[in-house]
């Protein structure tokens, strides 16, 4: 009697398992994505021309401000020589020292908006992960240009003016500040700006930088961020990929016995 079951229940997780590899190739629901996909184009999607692709809408402001400060760096000539007039007329020397402490302050924006529970567009080890990949690509950029035009400060100081650091460092801050919680409130986004714009106000002021220098910082720091996420691919939250292709199922093998068998749907 005892066999005789044993045989039954081997035979009827055979045939079932016989059907499996059909129901296998149905795809299986995916979790939500958690990717900073600002710039990325959803899977299956119709291709664009080039001209409307993600890339070139994350580059076309950026780009024009940079053109903009690399078309007017003639020193202290021209349109620098103008505003660097007008702002030496209208306003007084403010401390270098708050210009330091205020570029990060788009940064403090955003843990402050997190800590008060306001939720998002990603979670905070992507957040701190795009963060850590447009620090550097700002700074590997602005650095290398900076070697490379050597353009003197409208002080004296020293031959590192073109582009400005300190704004290229508030800019980026406030685009990541922007992305993160423009689906929230485009409020969190203009406060972000302001403080950015006043950055580079008082690099101005403070007769750190001419107006091309500023204008070209900003186009870095938004670039850097823009790029950093539109390279983002880490996928946290989510099942691993092999085990989302994979499925195991027990079968019968030939001759007696029962084991279990493995299904792997490849992707293209």
């Amino acid at each position: 009697m005892l066999k005789s079951l044993l045989f039954r229940l081997v035979l009827v997780l055979s045939l079932g398992s016989a059907t499996l590899p059909a129901v296998a190739q149905v795809p299986l629901a995916t979790p939500a994505d958690t990717t900073l996909n600002k710039y990325q184009t959803p899977a299956g999607a119709a291709k664009k021309a080039w001209y409307k692709g993600k890339l070139v809408r994350a580059s076309l402001v950026p780009a024009l401000l940079i053109t903009y400060g690399a078309i007017t760096a003639q020193g202290d000539a021209g349109i620098n020589r103008e505003i660097r007039t007008f702002v030496r007329q209208q306003f007084r020397p403010v401390s270098t020292r708050f210009d330091d402490a205020l570029l990060l302050a788009p940064y403090a924006e955003l843990g402050l908006v997190a800590l008060a529970g306001v939720e998002s567009r990603s979670d905070r080890i992507n957040t701190l992960l795009v963060i850590v990949k447009a620090e550097a690509i700002m700074l590997a950029s602005v650095y290398a240009v900076k070697s490379l035009s050597r353009e003197t400060r409208p002080d004296g100081d020293d031959n590192y003016s073109f582009p400005s650091g300190h704004t290229a460092q508030a800019f980026l801050a406030a685009s990541i500040v922007h992305t993160e919680f423009r689906d929230k409130s485009q409020w969190y986004g203009v406060g972000a700006y302001t403080i950015a714009t006043s950055v580079a106000a008082l690099r101005m002021i403070n007769d750190k930088h001419w107006q091309s220098d500023v204008v070209a910082g900003a186009g870095f720091g938004i670039l850097s961020a823009h790029l950093a996420y539109l390279t983002h691919r880490n996928r946290w939250g989510r099942q691993p990929r092999l085990l989302r292709e994979t499925s195991l199922s027990p079968t019968y093998v030939p001759g007696g016995g029962m084991g279990l068998g493995l299904v792997w749907r490849p992707r293209r």
